[in-house]
Formats: structure tokens, sequence, C-alpha cells
């Protein structure tokens, strides 16, 4: 029997062999984690993913791109669900969103539905996400996800082949470089030429370009610096790299039929529907200029009184005794002492400016005429309420850091730094698990 393939969007597909259909890291929204907008566009058909009976949902890992409750409440709450997390609260809030079979998966395991049998492989990081091995009436799939491959292990995922397919992310988005726009280089010109040796020694009948399946908002300068791939040179260097093998892309709503004799086209989703032109692709600009962060906080609503009280008193108090409550990281930046500005810009683009002193584990509020600045930090009011209350991501929160020239020492110093050092990046997100799901089951549990 042929295993019809079917692609949702980003890193979401539906499998169906022999009557039996099971679907992976399933979002059905657009826009999805707040501000990433289908590439190509689609629209959902709510009511109709709502009568969807899925034999097994498969989730690889926590992040928000790929385990959304707010898609997950349109599901039957019989659907099983088994989920890559080695974090329980993750399961703990799933199943109080009313599914009743929710189950953990574990690296090499495999879990049969009918004629599947879909085994966890492990990634590179694997607290964090997994790979998947499909197979069907003896044809195999490998679904890479977001994961890259370590070496160690790509013998073993050689030896579980031969491989028909496989489902590569192909995009290497540039979400630290985005961050200090004037101090990132351009984007290597090239795909990384690990990709092509673990394909090579993959050896697929097919590769499909997965994952990465979006822009930001249209307005947003990301859109030329975030994604740095087009399928176009993808297609182009794996063809070349690989030419016993296929490159074949599959944009939302897509149905492939795969079997031994070779892939062909299906009848599509008919609850995913495109909208407008789907020929697109990437076009990534090493020239691109970021605007100020002034002019990006204009394109977000105001906050309400209570919400920009909520942002004062953190910056004021709550950031203060987050960053004392947490350990210094090995080599941090802030061993030595530091004079750090906080930029926040309201939706008419005006600046408040907070200044702390950074020594170790200690932070302290400081003059704005204290020592000269060694580190600087720019966010939108809006984005950093949102991080506050909605488990908003870095990736979406334009963010903007050391985007200036400093003294000759200092400069120096900031070489050696890594920008994740951030104390409020270090404030918002270490230690932190999925506050963006815990914000969608709060808002759907109480929609008012």
């Amino acid at each position: 029997m042929p295993l019809h393939i079917s692609r949702i969007l980003h890193a979401g597909y539906v499998f169906e062999c022999e009557g039996a259909t099971i679907a992976f890291d399933t979002i059905f929204e657009n826009p999805f984690s707040r501000n990433c907008h289908a590439f190509p566009p689609v629209r959902f058909e709510h009511a109709k993913i709502r009568a969807l009976r899925f034999d097994a949902v498969f989730i690889s890992h926590f992040h928000d791109d790929h385990c959304s409750l707010e898609s997950l409440d349109l599901l039957d709450r019989d659907t099983p669900l088994y989920i890559y997390c080695i974090f329980d609260e993750l399961f703990e809030m799933v199943r109080a969103l009313g599914f009743v079979n929710v189950q953990p998966l574990g690296i090499d395991a495999p879990v049969r539905i009918g004629p599947f049998a879909v085994t966890p492989r492990i990634a590179m990081d694997e607290d964090v996400d997994s790979m998947f091995q499909v197979e069907a009436d003896g044809l195999k799939v490998l679904n890479v996800v977001d994961s890259w491959i370590d070496p160690d292990t790509l013998p073993a995922l050689a030896a579980h082949g031969p491989w028909d397919m496989v489902l590569w992310p192909f995009q290497t988005m540039r979400e630290i470089e985005v961050l200090s726009p004037s101090r990132a280089a351009p984007a290597p010109p090239t795909l990384p030429p690990e990709w092509i040796d673990q394909l090579r020694i993959l050896d697929p009948r097919y590769i499909m370009p997965s994952s990465c399946q979006f822009l930001q908002e249209d307005w947003s300068w990301y859109n030329q610096a975030f994604f740095p791939i087009s399928y176009r040179q993808f297609e182009a260097q794996i063809g070349a790299a690989l030419p016993r093998a296929r490159v074949v892309r599959m944009d939302p709503s897509v149905t492939m039929r795969l079997d031994s004799d070779g892939l062909t086209p299906a009848a599509p989703l008919d609850w995913v529907v495109t909208v407008g032109a789907q020929d697109v692709d990437y076009a990534y600009d090493p020239l691109a200029v970021a605007p100020p962060t002034s002019a990006i906080a204009r394109r977000f609503p105001a906050l309400s009184h209570e919400q920009a009280e909520r942002v004062r008193g953190y910056c004021d108090a709550g950031l203060l005794d987050r960053y004392r409550a947490m350990e210094l990281p090995d080599e941090s930046y802030f061993e030595q002492a530091r004079t750090w500005r906080l930029s926040v810009f309201d939706h008419e683009g005006r600046e408040t400016r907070y200044h702390y002193r950074v020594h170790g584990e200690r932070i302290d509020p400081a003059g704005a005429d204290a020592a000269s600045l060694s580190w600087t930090t720019e966010i939108p009011a809006a984005k950093l309420y949102a991080a506050l209350e909605l488990g908003e991501s870095l990736t979406s929160m334009y963010m903007r850091i050391n985007d200036m020239r400093f003294d000759d020492a200092t400069e120096h110093d900031l070489a050696e730094a890594e920008l994740v050092d951030d104390p409020l990046i270090r404030c918002l997100f270490n230690d932190a698990f999925g506050a963006y799901q815990a914000a969608q089951l709060r808002r759907l549990k109480d929609p008012q």
C-alpha cells in the first residue's frame, strides 16, 4: 500500500496508510507563535479540523511552533497524543486541556499505530527535541524536524535506512544575529557543508525542505535578515551534490503519494486553504538596514495603564529580584562590574531608560551619570509585556543588544562576550519552561 504524506504548515504533517492516519507537530494557526506568518500564506478551516479523527498525534518537542495548546484545542480529546518532553509540566497542561491519552515518548522506543511504527531518534539537544523515524508498508521516512544531527549518531541513522524520504530543516535562521545587526557578519553564501555530507550518508530517494515555513510581519526587516537560504538555492546545491536524490518542495495542503515506484501528487488537504501565490521564496539581503527600535515599537499597540505599570514594576524591581536569584554562567561577561542600560520604547517610540550596575550575581540601580556604558539592551514595551504575561519568545521580541560603538576597552571585552549573556534575556528565559503554553491554557480556560 502507498504512504500518503500531507503538509500542514511548518513542521506539521499528516501521514496516511492502510486507513490509519497520524499527524506530527500539529499547528493550525496563522500566525503561530504570535508573529510567525505562514509562507506561503494559508488559512485553516477550523470546523473541518474539529471533525478530524487522527489515530495519533506526535509532537517532537515543546517549542510553541510545534506544541501549541490553541491548535491542540481543536482536536478530539480522545486523540492519543505522544510527546517528547522531559518536563512533566507540559503533560499536566495538555491533560488540563482535557486530553485523556497523553504519553511521553522515549528515544529509540517505537510506537505502533496500525501499519505505522514511529520511533523517536536522538537529536543534537536531547533535553529539548527529537527526530522521528516513520515506517509503514516497507517505506521509511526520516523527519529531522528542527534538529541538527549529531555526527556521533549519524552512522546509526544511516544503518536504519535505506531512507525513502528525508524531511530536512533547510533554513539556517539567524535568531542571534538579528539581536545585534551592526555586529553580525553576513550569512555564508552556501549551505552548511555538513548538511551535504550528512545527506550523502543518509542517501535518501527524496529530500524535502522542511520546517521554517514562515515569515514575520510584512513590515519586518527580519524578512530580509532572518532567512538566508532560499528554496531555489537548496534545490540547486543539494541536487548537484546528490544527483541520485530528488528534491521535492511541499507547500501547505499539498499531498504526495509515496510508494516503491516513486512519488506522485495526490488530493490536497481540504482543511488547509491556500491564499494567494504559493510559488514564493525567501530573499536574504545581507545589506538590510535595521530600523531603530523606536520605529519598531510604534508598530505595536499602546499598553493599558495596568500593563504599562507591570512593565515599569518589572524594570524597577522584578528584574532585579530575578537576576539576584540566578547563578552567573561560567565565563560571563558580567564577572567584571559592568554598567548596563535597558531602554524600553512605548507605542509612540518614546524611550524610558533604566541603568543598572551588574557585577557577578549582584545587580543594583545606577544613575544615568554612572560609569561608561558597557552593555545596552533595547526593547518595545509591548514585547516586554508579552514576554512577562503571554509567553512571548525571544525570536519575536525585536530586542536589540549592543547595537552601538563603545570605548576601545569595552569593545575588546565584547569581542568574547555572548549575546545571550544579556541580563534581560537571562531574567526572562533562563530556567523558564512552558510560559507560552501556560498563557494559552489560561486564555482557553478563561476566555474573558
